[in-house]
């Protein structure tokens, strides 16, 4: 079995062998981030959300049945939603918010899996292709540099990380970077290889730059555009701190370079399933 191959069977079998967990909360919640950015929890995925005069601009927007209320959370008509990758925990909402004016952005690999049927075999889900409302109609390749109430905005592709869509959002002058599901503290990392999702190798691959590909490539980038003060914004759970980011990367490059070892002594994806080969790892909750 190629590497690669065999990867992507451990990752459905080891590492995302269960759907995202869910979390308790009924409603959604608000939270100010600085004076310009306001979280918003509860709708299956956290929001950010950046008001103006004119309206709002948020990351992600949630699922279908928060749309609504995401809607009335902000308060005021919504003018732009980037999306940070495809899952509908994240753009179940792009219908709806569309439908009352906003322009969806995204990675055009992002738009393009929204076109077509994805099936999740190990968590026996099927996604139908989406409608055409839900479609972003400003997409880009690698990054995309725009201003909204004035303040400067970073959107940029890492390459192959929890899908082959993913784009952090980085509102430079308030120290905020949203990262969406390429940060997912406390749990075991889910990596979505059906849409081009990747553990990655070392830094320094001249393909990827400096911090190379995949979701610890991510990491890798995401460290780079903060400092001690940045909130980092994961798609679920609380803002990280630039410390819990370098230990959110320190632990699944353990984990990585732990199930490479496994596979370079001849165990299969299913003998370390069945060897529970992440039971060193206790502080990755898990499902």
């Amino acid at each position: 079995m190629q590497r690669r191959q065999f990867l992507q069977s451990l990752a459905a079998g080891a590492v995302v062998g269960a759907s995202r967990p869910a979390f308790g909360q009924s409603s959604l919640a608000t939270m100010k981030l600085t004076d310009k950015l306001t979280l918003i929890t509860g709708a299956g995925n956290n929001i950010v959300a950046m008001a103006s005069d004119a309206g709002a601009l948020l990351v992600d927007c949630g699922d279908a049945a928060h749309a609504q209320d995401v809607l009335r959370s902000v308060g005021s008509k919504v003018q732009s939603v980037i999306n940070t990758h495809w899952h509908t925990e994240s753009t179940g909402g792009n219908d709806v918010m569309a439908k009352a004016g906003a322009k969806l952005v995204s990675h055009v690999n992002t738009q393009l899996w929204m076109t077509q049927e994805i099936i999740h075999d190990w968590a026996k889900k099927t996604y139908a292709p989406r409608a055409k409302e839900a479609m972003p109609s400003d997409t880009f390749y690698t990054n995309k540099r725009m201003t909204f109430a004035g303040e400067p905005i970073e959107v940029a592709l890492m390459v192959q990380a929890h899908t082959d869509g993913d784009v952090y959002v980085h509102f430079t002058q308030q120290n905020v970077v949203v990262a969406g599901d390429v940060l997912q503290p406390g749990r075991l990392p889910l990596l979505d290889f059906t849409t081009g999702g990747w553990w990655g190798g070392p830094a320094g691959d001249p393909r990827y730059g400096d911090t190379g590909s995949g979701i610890l490539g991510a990491q890798r980038r995401l460290l780079q555009l903060g400092n001690d003060d940045t909130k980092f914004i994961p798609a679920i759970g609380p803002p990280q701190t630039k410390k819990e980011v370098e230990a959110q990367l320190a632990i699944n490059t353990k984990l990585r370079d732990s199930l490479v070892a496994l596979m370079k002594k001849g165990m299969g994806a299913r003998d370390m399933i069945n060897a529970k080969a992440t039971k060193d790892f206790p502080e990755l909750a898990g499902d």
